[in-house]
């Protein structure tokens, strides 16, 4: 790409986001987060209020309110995918002068605007905000999912009812003739379960009955008309966390989503020691595969106790998982997953009934797992890819999924190049002295002050759950380092400076710098004056070289991509960060340690689960799933390890 003057993103984004001089969005660094307190309307089925639900969520500033809605189970209106044309995600918001667009005007009356009505997806989050949602007009057929993109619905479950005529002598066709025959634009197929039921459920419902049908299998028939009953989970199998949605796919709305740690987590926290642990002990595969399947079931069952539905009723589920979490929980020797040349058995999963892995659910529920790249660039990668349109946009795209191992996707509108980082496992708070996963009591958020004066404080923390601190997680960590790297304590090299260059650069600080033995540590909270370094929350050296290797592999992977490709740094139009840790991590601290591209803030987007939106799109349209298979052919998977000038490119990248 030829040289040329720098651009806004929102130049090139969504139509919505381009606004009228004076009347943006606050500008924001990108750092820290902003709080939305979200009441949910909705109607019973006469159509009734009913008491109004109240959701808190914690986002990155500038995530939109309708991008966090969506992230958390929250359903507004829309089927424009979140671009401002639809004008249906109506919303009022509190909490500040909410800037005004161009579609608010068009949508809205002076005196709702007035009221704080907005377009939920043109309203970027810049400060906390108190979010009201009205209760759904219309049932979608459109289904919003990901990030601007938009999925028709064309699910493979699909429930037909029909009224048969009785059986007479002049008219002896089986029964199973007799429901395929009304179902004629289908060629279906019956199984076992079917058959043992069919007679039964026909004479018992006066031949009124529902033919539920996964593609073209008839999986059961049930008596009446039960077509509104149509529900599927979205897993988003991680290695350390699991996410579960149930969906409505007659209405592609996501009714109930949670998560929970991944079980498997007592055999190590990364794939490299779960894997070592089936060649250590032949009983682990088993033990792996039942967590894996234990922890799928409990999700199952909170999201069907949450929206109040039988899972007798989830007819299908899908799976978006990395190629070891995939083989566990099928029960396959992820063995030669962990040693050269990282072979797997297969790309391309079967289907299987889900009760093979372990959910209870409707008898003859299908499980879909998604396909994968490779050993290292799995299912929820092209997940990840299918809800983010990697394959469709041709803009210059980075999609880095950061965690133990880093899985990274350029595409420059023509081609898609894929690799994997072993980034290990810092982001994880693994291997940090005070680290630890993003619960309760963890500094996510830290700004440093060289200069404070009086009783302003040198160091601002926020932390999880708004509790005493008890440690440190990955998006705090990458704070503490950027920030140190900004106020000058850490230089380039990632050393923390000597303590009398530390009094003349920060003289707020300098009293934190101290030591533990031999090694020298930045004190982050002191519960009290007296207390020794060893018992504070505090950031060492040995901390900042960890999180140098780790982004150092990853900075190396994307430099690669965009060398193979002949694009430099200010050729990338928008760096997507995927998953949990992506989507809490500061994007100005990413970019001021060089985990990600120096390019202006805003082309740095805050992609959320986008694996789980994969999955989600995949049990609402056959289509996406022909898209994912697609991307099997269409990306090209670059080997980190057989490049020579590896490690070159590792070390330039080590400094900050």
């Amino acid at each position: 790409m030829s040289d040329g003057p720098d651009f806004s993103l929102a130049d090139v984004a969504r139509e919505g986001l381009i606004e009228r001089p004076g009347t943006g969005p606050a500008v924001h660094d990108g750092s820290g987060r902003v709080d939305l307190a979200f009441t949910v309307h909705t109607l019973a089925e006469d159509g009734a209020a009913v008491p109004p639900t109240q959701r808190g969520v914690r986002v990155p500033p500038g995530v939109t309110v309708f991008d966090a809605a969506s992230w958390n189970g929250i359903a507004i209106d829309s089927t424009c995918g979140g671009h401002g044309t639809c004008h249906k995600c109506k919303v009022r918001v509190e909490g500040g002068d909410v800037p005004v667009t161009r579609h608010d005007v068009r949508t809205f009356s002076g005196e709702q605007i007035a009221d704080g009505w907005r377009l939920g997806c043109l309203v970027q989050a810049t400060r906390d905000l108190t979010v009201e949602v009205p209760p759904l007009t219309t049932r979608p057929k459109a289904a919003t999912v990901g990030i601007g993109r938009q999925v028709i619905l064309r699910p493979a479950l699909q429930k037909r009812y029909v009224e048969l005529a009785e059986a007479t002598l002049a008219d002896q066709r089986s029964d199973l003739v007799r429901l395929t025959d009304a179902i004629a634009d289908l060629e279906l197929t019956a199984d076992l379960h079917v058959l043992r039921r069919l007679a039964t459920v026909l004479r018992e419902a006066d031949h009124k009955v529902t033919a539920v049908i996964l593609d073209e299998a008839l999986i059961d028939v049930e008596a009446g008309d039960t077509t509104a009953a149509r529900y599927a989970i979205a897993f988003d199998l991680g290695t350390t966390t699991v996410v579960g949605t149930l969906l409505d796919v007659g209405t592609g709305t996501p009714l109930a989503v949670t998560s929970m740690l991944n079980k498997q987590q007592p055999f190590g926290g990364d794939v490299i020691t779960r894997i070592s642990a089936t060649m250590m002990d032949p009983e682990a595969l088993g033990r792996l595969q039942d967590l894996a399947g234990a922890t799928l079931a409990d999700l199952a069952g909170q999201v069907c106790r949450e929206a109040g539905i039988d899972p007798g009723q989830v007819y299908e589920v899908a799976v978006a998982g990395n190629a070891t979490m995939t083989a566990l929980a099928l029960g396959i020797d992820p063995e030669p997953l962990g040693v050269a040349p990282f072979v797997m058995s297969t790309t391309q999963p079967p289907s299987v009934l889900a009760s093979e892995i372990g959910l209870t659910l409707h008898p003859r529920a299908r499980a879909y797992f998604f396909p994968a790249l490779g050993a290292y660039v799995g299912g929820d990668i092209v997940a990840g890819m299918l809800a983010t349109g990697m394959d469709r946009d041709k803009r210059t795209r980075l999609f880095i999924d950061v965690g133990t191992n880093c899985e990274i996707v350029l595409s420059d509108g023509e081609t898609i190049l894929s690799t994997a980082a072993p980034a290990g496992p810092a982001f994880e708070g693994g291997a940090i002295r005070c680290g630890m996963r993003a619960a309760d009591g963890a500094i996510e958020v830290i700004k440093l002050d060289a200069h404070a004066l009086d009783e302003a404080p040198a160091v601002t923390l926020g932390v999880i759950g708004d509790v005493e601190p008890r440690g440190l997680c990955g998006s705090g960590l990458v704070d503490a380092v950027a920030e140190l790297v900004r106020v000058g304590l850490l230089d380039a090299t990632g050393r923390l400076v000597p303590d009398e260059a530390a009094k003349e650069i920060a003289p707020a600080l300098a009293d934190r710098m101290s030591r533990i033995g031999e090694e020298r540590i930045f004190l982050l909270h002191r519960p009290g004056p007296e207390t020794e370094p060893a018992e504070c929350v505090y950031l060492s050296q040995r901390d900042v070289r960890e999180l140098q290797f780790a982004k150092a592999a990853i900075s190396t992977g994307w430099t690669l991509l965009l060398d193979q490709l002949g694009l430099e740094h200010r050729d990338v139009q928008q760096v997507l960060l995927a998953g949990s840790f992506g989507s809490y991590l500061s994007p100005a601290s990413a970019i001021r340690i060089g985990l990600v591209p120096k390019l202006p803030v805003l082309r740095i987007v805050a992609a959320g689960n986008v694996a789980g939106e994969g999955a989600k799109m995949a049990l609402l349209s056959v289509r996406e799933r022909a898209g994912a298979l697609a991307l099997l052919e269409e990306v090209t998977y670059v080997e980190l390890s057989d490049r020579t000038d590896f490690n070159d490119k590792f070390v330039e990248q080590l400094s900050f």
